[in-house]
C-alpha cells in the first residue's frame, strides 16, 4: 500500500491539473502553505536556541501549566505537530510525566483553532498577498546572514509570508473553480453528509500532515460557497481525527511512554469528535448564540467556522480535565511499562533525536541504565548480594557474612548485558555528535561516552578478580582471605557512596569528595606494595597468594577508579566558580596527605607493620 500510495497520489494531481489550471493554484496553494509551515517550524528553533524545549521542561508542574504551554505554543508556531512530536520526544527522554505530556496535548489542540481565526478573520477579507511579498524579499537577506538570531528571524519572517501567500492562492483557486464548476452539488445533508465529508477531513490531514493546511483549504473553499456550511462543520471535525496522525508516527519510534501520549491524543480527539457530531445541531444553535452577540454576519460562515472549531475543542477540553487521572491510568494499564530487556536501549530511539535538548539526557539516562546493569555484575562478581550492600551501612559484616559463591558466568553476562547495551550506545553518541553542531553539547555527548567506557572498564576489571574472589573468600583462609575481603568492601564502598550520589539532589552534588576519594585511592594503591611486604615477612601471607594479590590488587585499584570516573561524569557537575574553590581545597588536602603518607611509609618502614590490615583471629 505505502508502495502504491506515492504514484497514485502524483497520477491523481496531473489528472486534476490537466482537466483544470485553477486546481493547479489550488494544489500550490496548499503546497506554499506547507512549505511556510515547515520555514516557521525551523525558524522558531534557530531562533529559540532550545528555548521551547527548555519551556517545556519546566511546563509541566501542573496540569494548568501544560495546558497554557499547549495553547501558547500551538498559537506561536501554529503547528499542533511539531508540539506533538516535541512532547514525544521529551516523555520519551524521561524529562516529563505522562499526565504533563497529556496537558500539552489538550492545550495543543485549543491552540490550534486560533489558525481557523487567523485565516478567517484576516486572510479572506484582506488581500494579504500584499503582506507576503515584501515578508519574503526581507527575510532572504536575514536568511543568509551568519547571526543565528538573524538568520532564525528570517525563516520565521518567510514562514509568515508563504503561510500568507499559500492563503491567497487558494483562495484565488478556488474563487476560479466556482466560475466554472459548482462543487457545491457534491454537497450532502443529514447523517450521510456528516459521515462522508468527516471521513474526507480525516484523509486531507492524514495526507497533508497538518490540520492547520486543511483548515485552510476549508475556509477558503467555504469562502467561495464551493462547500455547504454543513459539510464544513463535518470536514472541521474530521480533521481535527487526522491530525492524531502525526503523533501516532511519532510514536512509532518512541518508547511506551511516547506511545501512551500517542494513543491519549487518538482518544482524546476521536472521543471529541464523535460528541461533536452527535451534538451538531446544538452545537450550531450555540455558534448562531455567539455569532450574534459579537456582531459576526449570519451569512459570514468562514468566521462561524472559526468558532465552531474553537467550541468543540474547548469542550473537549472540559469533557477530558475532570478525568485526566483516570484517562492516565487507562494508558498506564493499556500500554505496559515493561521496559525491553536489559541488554537493549530504554531511552535512545528515534523520536529523542528530533531535539537537542532531549537528545543528551536520554543518552545520560541510558548510560545510567548501562551502569544499574554493571553494578549488578559487579557485585556477583564480588560475590555480595545487591539488596544487603545498599541496605546495610555495616559493608565489612555484609563482606564477611557472605562467603558463598554466585552462580554466574561472568562471559556471557558481560556479553548480553554489558557489550551489547554499550554498543547501541556508541552508535547513538557518534551519530548524535555528527548531527550536532553545538560545540558544547558535542563536549557532553563525548563526556557522557567517556563514561560509558569506564562502565564498560570497570566490569571488566572485575572479570578478572572474580576467579580469585571465589578462590579465597568463599571461605577463610587468614591473612589472604582479609585483604580480598578488603577490596571487595573498598569497591562495594564506592558503589555505595555513588549511589547516594545519584540520589541526591542536583544542586547538592559536589566533586569534591570524588577529588578526595581518588586521591585515597591512589594513596592506598602505592603503600599496597608495602604491606604485601610485611605481611610476607611476618609470615602472615604466603607469597604465591601474595603475587595474584598484587595482581588482583591492580585491577580492583583500575575497577575503583573507572567508578569515580563514572560518578564524575554522571553525577559531578557544577559550576565554574565552585570547582576552581573545590579544586584548591584539593589540592591543599593532596599536599598534606602527601605529608602524612611520606610521615606513614617511614613509620612503615621502620617497624616492618602495616595498621590497616587486620590479622585473622
Amino acid at each position: 500500500m505505502k508502495r502504491l500510495f506515492l504514484p497514485v497520489a502524483l497520477l491523481v494531481l496531473i489528472f486534476a491539473f490537466w482537466q483544470s489550471s485553477d486546481v493547479q493554484t489550488i494544489a500550490a496553494g496548499v503546497a506554499i502553505f506547507l512549505f511556510g509551515m515547515m520555514m516557521l517550524e525551523d525558524g522558531f528553533k534557530a531562533l529559540g536556541g532550545g528555548m521551547l524545549e527548555r519551556m517545556l521542561a519546566g511546563a509541566t508542574r501542573s496540569t494548568p501549566r501544560a495546558l497554557l504551554f499547549g495553547i501558547v505554543s500551538t498559537t506561536l508556531l501554529q503547528s499542533s505537530s511539531l508540539v506533538s512530536v516535541l512532547t514525544i520526544s521529551f516523555l520519551s527522554a524521561g524529562l516529563i510525566s505522562l499526565i504533563g505530556g497529556v496537558g500539552i496535548i489538550l492545550g495543543a489542540n485549543i491552540g490550534t483553532t486560533t489558525g481557523a481565526w487567523l485565516v478567517a478573520g484576516l486572510g479572506l477579507k484582506v488581500n494579504i498577498s500584499a503582506y507576503a511579498m515584501p515578508m519574503l524579499a526581507i527575510s532572504i537577506v536575514l536568511v543568509f546572514q551568519k547571526n543565528k538570531l538573524l538568520r532564525g528571524g528570517g525563516y520565521v519572517l518567510a514562514g509568515m509570508g508563504f503561510l500568507f501567500l499559500g492563503i491567497h492562492y487558494m483562495k484565488e483557486g478556488f474563487d476560479a473553480v466556482s466560475a466554472q464548476i459548482d462543487l457545491s452539488k457534491f454537497a450532502l445533508a443529514g447523517v450521510l453528509g456528516l459521515a462522508v465529508y468527516t471521513l474526507v477531513g480525516t484523509a486531507a490531514t492524514v495526507v497533508m500532515q497538518s490540520s492547520h493546511a486543511t483548515m485552510v483549504l476549508i475556509l477558503t473553499a467555504l469562502s467561495a460557497g464551493q462547500i455547504t456550511y454543513d459539510n464544513a462543520l463535518a470536514l472541521a471535525i474530521g480533521s481535527n481525527i487526522g491530525t492524531t496522525i502525526t503523533a501516532v508516527l511519532g510514536a512509532l519510534g518512541a518508547n511506551y511512554q511516547g506511545q501512551r501520549l500517542a494513543l491519549a491524543h487518538l482518544i482524546f480527539n476521536v472521543t471529541t469528535a464523535i460528541v461533536a457530531l452527535a451534538l451538531i445541531v446544538p452545537l450550531r444553535e450555540v455558534v448562531d448564540a455567539i455569532a450574534g452577540l459579537v456582531g459576526i454576519a449570519e451569512d459570514d460562515y468562514a468566521l462561524k467556522l472559526a468558532v465552531f472549531h474553537t467550541i468543540f475543542n474547548v469542550m473537549g477540553v472540559a469533557m477530558t480535565l475532570p478525568l485526566l487521572h483516570q484517562l492516565v491510568r487507562f494508558l498506564e494499564h493499556r500500554i505496559s511499562d515493561k521496559m525491553p530487556g536489559v541488554s537493549q536501549p530504554h531511552f535512545l530511539n528515534a523520536s529523542v533525536a528530533e531535539f537537542p535538548q532531549t537528545l543528551e539526557p536520554a543518552l545520560r539516562n541510558e548510560i545510567i541504565h548501562l551502569y544499574d546493569n554493571a553494578v549488578s555484575l559487579i557485585l556477583k562478581g564480588l560475590n555480595l548480594p545487591r539488596d544487603e550492600v545498599f541496605a546495610n551501612k555495616d559493608l565489612e559484616a555484609v563482606v564477611r557474612d557472605n562467603r558463598t559463591q554466585v552462580d554466574l558466568d561472568l562471559a556471557l553476562d558481560y556479553e548480553r548485558r554489558i557489550k551489547t547495551l554499550h554498543a547501541a550506545i556508541v552508535d547513538y553518541a557518534s551519530r548524535a555528535g555528527e548531527d550536532n553542531t553545538n560545540p558544547a553539547m558535542t563536549d557532553k555527548i563525548q563526556l557522557l561516552r567517556e563514561a560509558a567506557n569506564s562502565i564498560v572498564a570497570a566490569v571488566k576489571s572485575v572479570k578478572h578478580l572474580h576467579k580469585n574472589i571465589d578462590r579465597y573468600t568463599t571461605h577463610p583462609q587468614g591473612t589472604v582471605t582479609t585483604i580480598y575481603d578488603g577490596l571487595r568492601a573498598e569497591i562495594a564502598r564506592i558503589l555505595v557512596e555513588i549511589d547516594a550520589l545519584a540520589k541526591s539532589e542536583p544542586g547538592e552534588r559536589s566533586s569534591l569528595w570524588l577529588d578526595q576519594e581518588r586521591a585515597e585511592i591512589e594513596e592506598d594503591a602505592r603503600s599496597r606494595t608495602l604491606r604485601v611486604d610485611a605481611l610476607i615477612r611476618s609470615r602472615q601471607l604466603a607469597p604465591l597468594a601474595a603475587t595474584s594479590f598484587l595482581n588482583d590488587s591492580t585491577y580492583a585499584y583500575d575497577a575503583m577508579r573507572e567508578l569515580i570516573a563514572v560518578a564524575q561524569g554522571l553525577y559531578a557537575e557544577q559550576d565554574s566558580a565552585l570547582a576552581e574553590v573545590e579544586g584548591l581545597l584539593v589540592l591543599e588536602d593532596d599536599e598534606l596527605d602527601e605529608s602524612d603518607t611520606d610521615d606513614t611509609l617511614s613509620q612503615d618502614e621502620g617497624d616492618g607493620t602495616n595498621k590497616t590490615v587486620t590479622e585473622p583471629g
